[in-house]
């Protein structure tokens, strides 16, 4: 994780740590958002249109699977879905997960105006064929905060809980004004809240950022299922991850917070050891529906 650390704050934290430099990634072209190919020999792919975007449906070969998932994929609501995240989606597949990936816009062009209605339809969709209680709906980074939001939405437009929510460094709160942040991005060899805000921006469309479908911290937490959320120590997210547990700790719903010291943003998706262990306890818990914690994991603090 130290290497991992030294490459990031060497090569990626330059990119939005100025307003400047969080314009140019806003505005950047976007690329693929596909299946790769490894991805389609090794399971059942499918790809619909769902309200003008496309949700890709990655299962295992032979059908059968007994649950499913829906994956939000991170990003900062600026960057299409990585490598690194069709990785993880691969291993639920692998566990005998049905995985639904919806490739929701991006901003500048599209708004969480667009997502969430998406959203909303590739889930209803989804527990129109499976049971909602069968259902996990994971996100990292920013799709972690939409995954928290769409929960939050969910009995507006008439439609059950998940089983479960996963967030893995969920990003919350869109103001980024958590008093305990400037500390935490001193050591944060990755992102920086100068860019991020332009991202954050961008996003909300012109629109009070301190909605809760912007920043479901403040949205409620009453109703929602069990929630496993995963952090480091070295990630801007981690202040707002410890709000949310207290929250939770208050009103629901059962939280386990997991912060794994030294690690890096978003770190079950980094390939160090304490990302394969995360990633390993991830795809376990969705497979089983529960809670998986392998012997020797570090407590929830």
């Amino acid at each position: 994780m130290k290497v991992v650390a030294a490459v990031l704050r060497l090569a990626y934290k330059p990119r939005m740590a100025t307003a400047e430099r969080g314009r140019a990634r806003v505005a950047a072209p976007k690329g693929p958002s596909g299946p790769p190919a490894k991805v389609r020999r090794r399971h059942a792919v499918s790809t619909r249109r769902v309200g003008g975007f496309d949700c890709h449906t990655v299962a295992p070969r032979g059908g059968g699977a007994a649950r499913a998932a829906i994956y939000l994929h991170g990003g900062a609501y600026i960057s299409e879905i990585s490598p690194q995240h069709w990785t993880l989606i691969s291993r639920m597949a692998d566990a005998g997960v049905r995985v639904e990936v919806p490739s929701y816009g991006l901003a500048p062009q599209h708004t969480y105006r667009d997502a969430y209605p998406f959203l909303t339809e590739v889930y209803r969709q989804l527990v129109a064929d499976v049971d909602a209680a069968a259902i996990t709906v994971v996100g990292d980074s920013a799709g972690g905060g939409l995954a928290l939001g769409l929960a939050q939405t969910l009995g507006d437009a008439g439609l059950p809980q998940p089983g479960r929510l996963v967030l893995v460094a969920p990003w919350l709160d869109l103001t980024l004004s958590n008093p305990d942040l400037p500390a935490v991005e001193e050591r944060d060899p990755w992102l920086s809240t100068a860019g991020l805000h332009e991202a954050a921006n961008a996003w909300a469309g012109g629109d009070d950022p301190t909605d809760p479908r912007l920043s479901p911290l403040g949205g409620s937490l009453a109703g929602l299922p069990p929630t496993d959320l995963y952090v480091g120590t070295r990630d801007i997210c981690l202040p707002d991850a410890l709000l949310l547990r207290d929250r939770a700790a208050a009103e629901g719903p059962a939280l386990r917070l997991t912060v794994c010291e030294g690690a890096v943003h978003v770190y079950p998706l980094v390939p160090a050891p304490e990302g394969r262990a995360a990633a390993r306890e991830i795809v376990a818990s969705v497979a089983a529906g529960t809670a998986e914690r392998p012997t020797g994991a570090d407590p929830a603090r």
